[in-house]
């Protein structure tokens, strides 16, 4: 057993699944909090970490928007994903896929152009000195109107040098994926690519993957493992090499489990399923923590732990050269 956790937390990673305001520990909430004047219902960091206690999206939810409000100037995005630039670099994350919530800030009036260089110059700052490649993904929240999501497409074209693609997260309730099938047909016309968060055991979960694949062309699909419930969507995925990005700690903490054994079977079946970490501050687990709840919970080798990581590369959207580059040293454990 000890080997396989020392091979896990060595090897290169990747990851694809991760919001960066999900990031926010509470010691930098409690500064950024003193530095705005920013009032939070917790009086320590211990009293906010006992505030997690989440049972379903929804609960999640309420504290997750309720921790962005610390967020106001440049400089706080910018140490937001510093810190976590620095533990990702740290667990032996190479390249990683960043979501973040943009009308979860302009909605309280942060302008879009303060949240994106502040993130910009963190992922420039974490490729000269930490050696860790990134890529920003812009997200819609789905509980919001189609029309604001248009507007804040519109509102990232000056920045789409910076931006890969865009995303749908929140509230999957009564929010399928066709109510925004207009703007992520214009954003696929701007040339972003697209990904939606189809949540673990929401209602409708297999009609909503089914509308990701057929209405709206996605080209990977965030959570997903509900795909089981139709072997002809298992089938399709695997065909078309479409990666499910799959986040096995916050899931127990919404439903009523890791979903580790639907992974498992998903993985045995040759879909490109990666394991990733989410909101790793709210759930306590970073990408290895992650990695290492589905080995031992599955009994996984070092054979299946570099699949999951060349999963996670096939599925990516990285430039060819560090795509290369993590796969080549994934190739050197097995010389």
């Amino acid at each position: 057993m000890a080997d396989i956790e020392g091979f896990v937390r060595s090897m290169p990673k990747c990851e694809l699944h991760l919001h960066i305001e999900g990031t926010l520990e509470p010691e930098l909430k409690f500064r950024l909090a003193e530095r705005n004047g920013v009032a939070l219902p917790y009086r320590t960091v211990d009293e906010a970490r006992a505030g997690y206690d989440f049972h379903d999206l929804s609960s999640f939810l309420v504290g997750y928007y309720q921790g962005m409000s610390v967020l106001v100037t440049e400089p706080d995005f910018y140490e937001l994903a510093y810190a976590y630039f620095e533990k990702a670099a740290a667990q032996g994350v190479e390249y990683a896929e960043i979501f973040f919530d943009p009308q979860g800030h302009t909605s309280r009036g942060v302008e879009f152009g303060t949240v994106v260089r502040g993130l910009r110059r963190a992922q420039l700052d974490a490729r000269r000195m930490l050696g860790l490649h990134t890529q920003l993904i812009m997200c819609f929240l789905r509980d919001f109107q189609a029309e604001y999501a248009m507007a804040t497409l519109l509102e990232s074209l000056p920045y789409r040098d910076w931006i890969i693609g865009v995303g749908l997260d929140s509230d999957e309730r009564g929010n399928p994926p066709a109510k925004f099938a207009a703007v992520f047909a214009r954003a696929r016309a701007e040339g972003y690519l697209l990904t939606m968060h189809c949540d673990v055991d929401q209602e409708n979960s297999i009609g909503h993957i089914r509308q990701c694949l057929h209405e709206i062309g996605v080209d990977r699909i965030d959570h997903g493992v509900n795909i089981l419930e139709d072997p002809a969507l298992v089938d399709e995925v695997r065909r078309r090499r479409l990666g499910l990005t799959i986040c096995p700690v916050s899931n127990r903490f919404v439903t009523d489990g890791t979903k580790a054994a639907e992974l498992g079977r998903l993985l045995d079946a040759g879909v490109l399923v990666s394991v990733n970490s989410d909101d790793p501050a709210y759930f306590t687990a970073y990408v290895t923590e992650n990695l290492l709840t589905v080995q031992r919970e599955l009994n996984l080798g070092r054979d299946q732990m570099i699949t999951l990581q060349r999963n996670a590369i096939e599925s990516s959207w990285a430039p060819p050269a560090i795509r290369r580059q993590i796969l080549d040293k994934l190739a050197a454990l097995n010389s």
